[in-house]
């Protein structure tokens, strides 16, 4: 590597540009000399020479370029700084940055200047942030530490700071929560069988149900105590079935459970009232799941469900990283240890991940299911693309992409021809109105014209 000519420092109160006075053919020779300078201020300043600094002209500025930084974006304000500093030259400028994503939009912006991003480098500006206050003009002591602490705040509550209405953060910690609580739940529900069946077996054969089996244990407690008269209360519990409310009074009575004593019983209450109340729970929590699905992604959860949609969120990590995911990596999403074990070995690939649970799987035939699961994955790839950069959120899409996977389902066994996909887009824009919405701009825009 050549040596440098320039560092480009980006700092909270601006940007600064400073020219390198060591010349060498490779600087990267000159590793530990940097190194040893940086620490010295008397030494470093014949390393570097300050050109200009540029500061920002307040907060909003600061936050601006910061984002733009992190995004490998160079700003108009840093544009400028670097033609104004930087001369263009007829050989190669060689520039020293902190990011290494930030330099190819520079060399697209400046195609005579090369950016490098090496150990040299990194203690050149290691070295300037240590004596920053030294080196910069007009700066006073304990600047850059509060410029430093403001823009970090503003930086974090920007990254943050989602609609509150469209954040998908609940969405994964819902389903994350809601499957933790059906491992839970059948646990504890178990254990009440188990513990309660020493008193009354033949109720774990007539209730299958483990939320309705709690609420039945919590209201018969000891067998003995239910008769023909416990029939209607009974029945409430079991949605007003009374013959299977007489079922479970009549195995009451000739029950061969052994008799428990009133302390055993409080205990096996207490915890059916907390598996019952567990299980309450996990309704409530599935329906805010599904109406935050219905708000956050609506055309998403049209097509595939809540939960199915909830869970590729969940482990693609956010809507955003879902949207940017390709077709053929939804398809496979959630079944990566058999892809790289099939990979290795040269078996077979996996035909679908998570969307293995949508009801369009179950219906197709065996020799179907790969390709019904590679279409689906497909509409789920441009329904999460919808949901994430639309700005007014509603269902009709996924209702127009789910039509298009039934029919699908049907050409594969009947032979009808599907909707094609301009005239189904065509048809969600005309529900939507949106056809309305751009005829209404043409005909503004030619009146102007």
């Amino acid at each position: 590597m050549a040596g440098l000519d320039y560092v480009l420092f980006e700092e909270p109160t601006g940007y600064a540009v400073f020219k390198v006075k060591l010349q060498q053919d490779n600087i990267g020779s000159r590793l530990k000399d940097v190194q040893k300078a940086a620490n010295d201020l008397a030494t470093f300043s014949k390393i570097v020479e300050l050109v200009s600094f540029a500061p920002f002209k307040g907060a909003a500025q600061a936050l601006e370029n910061a984002n733009d930084i992190s995004e490998g974006l160079v700003s108009d304000y840093l544009k400028s700084v670097i033609e104004l500093n930087i001369p263009k030259a007829d050989e190669q400028v060689n520039l020293g940055i902190s990011d290494k994503q930030l330099g190819p939009s520079i060399k697209e912006c400046f195609p005579y200047i090369d950016c490098h991003s090496n150990e040299v480098v990194q203690d050149i500006l290691r070295g300037i942030r240590l004596h920053s206050v030294k080196l910069l003009k007009n700066l006073q002591e304990g600047d850059i530490e509060r410029a430093q602490l403001g823009l970090g705040h503003a930086y974090s509550r920007a990254k943050v700071k989602f609609s509150v209405q469209k954040n998908d953060n609940h969405i994964i910690q819902s389903i994350a929560l809601l499957d933790q609580l059906d491992k839970d739940i059948n646990t504890y529900s178990m254990r009440v069988k188990e513990w309660y069946g020493w008193h009354f077996p033949e109720l774990a054969k007539i209730v299958n149900d483990n939320h309705t089996y709690c609420k039945l244990v919590l209201m018969i407690q000891n067998k003995a105590n239910i008769n023909d008269e416990s029939l209607h209360e009974i029945a409430a519990l079991v949605n007003d079935d009374a013959g299977l409310a007489q079922k479970i009074i009549d195995a009451a009575k000739m029950s061969m459970g052994q008799d428990v004593s009133e302390s055993d019983m409080e205990n096996i209450l207490t915890f059916a009232r907390r598996t019952d109340s567990i299980s309450s729970y996990r309704i409530n929590l599935y329906k805010y799941l599904t109406d935050k699905m219905h708000l956050v992604a609506p055309n998403l959860s049209e097509l595939i469900g809540e939960v199915v949609g909830a869970r590729l969120i969940s482990h693609a990590g956010s809507l955003t990283n879902l949207s940017k995911q390709a077709a053929s990596t939804v398809q496979i999403l959630g079944a990566e240890k058999a892809l790289f074990r099939a990979l290795k070995t040269k078996g077979n690939t996996p035909k679908y991940g998570l969307i293995y649970h949508s009801s369009f799987i179950g219906k197709a035939t065996p020799k179907n299911k790969g390709r019904i699961s590679r279409y689906l994955a497909n509409k789920c790839s441009i329904a999460s693309r919808i949901d994430n950069f639309s700005d007014d959120a509603n269902n009709i899409f996924g209702k127009v992409l789910k039509q298009q996977v039934e029919d699908r389902l049907e050409f594969y066994t009947s032979g009808k021809a599907p909707m094609k996909n301009a005239d189904a887009i065509r048809e969600a824009l005309s529900l939507s109105g949106a056809n309305d919405l751009v005829e209404e701009k043409k005909k503004k825009k030619k009146s102007k014209d």
